[in-house]
């Protein structure tokens, strides 16, 4: 796991450590020393620990003028031991929330597992974004089997059309665009 970088082709557009609106502001990271590990599996030093145990992320773009942030995740999801929506949602997008951003765009491809505990903080989430959305894109097959048994697919749009996302391929821009435009024909008028 220590050489899985967070998508490193996006830095000329956005970092988080360089933006003084972003939780990360100020981080400064090493290519050398593996400080974080899940569980005993070291990771790479650029990926942002924001308080769990054992998922990591990294904020790849913010459009403030948009209302987007695109955040990659690495790791095991686990809101049955130690609820990481929980904190993902008060110490991260509460604050980007504060900032005007109210589409969240969560890439888990390198999300390995997922346990799920009730779905108060993704209810909350949800409803506190009133006319935003949060896009789950790439989780694998397993995880979005247990996220759906969890009810979350209420909370959070993924599978379908955001599996097949090739994100990569896009500008982060564009991806924004993309998604905004299969989120307004999945919403209700």
């Amino acid at each position: 796991m220590h050489t899985l970088e967070p998508y490193f082709n996006w830095r000329n557009y956005y970092r988080a450590e360089d933006d003084n609106r972003s939780p990360f502001y100020g981080r400064e990271y090493s290519e050398f020393e593996f400080t974080d590990h899940i569980y005993d599996h070291a990771i790479h030093p650029q990926w942002d620990n924001f308080g769990s145990t054992t998922l990591f992320m990294k904020i790849l773009f913010v459009d403030y003028s948009g209302g987007y942030a695109i955040i990659e995740l690495i790791g095991e999801w686990n809101d049955l031991l130690y609820n990481d929506i929980m904190t993902m949602k008060r110490d991260i997008a509460e604050e980007l929330m504060y900032e005007g951003i109210d589409k969240f765009i969560l890439i888990g491809e390198n999300v390995l597992n997922f346990h799920a505990s009730d779905e108060e903080y993704y209810a909350e989430w949800f409803d506190e974004l009133e006319d935003g959305w949060v896009i789950g894109l790439n989780f694998r097959e397993h995880v979005l089997a247990d996220m759906t048994a969890a009810d979350l697919d209420s909370f959070i749009n993924f599978g379908g059309q955001f599996q097949e996302a090739a994100w990569r391929s896009f500008t982060p821009e564009n991806l924004c665009a993309y998604l905004g435009k299969l989120m307004q024909h999945r919403l209700p008028v």
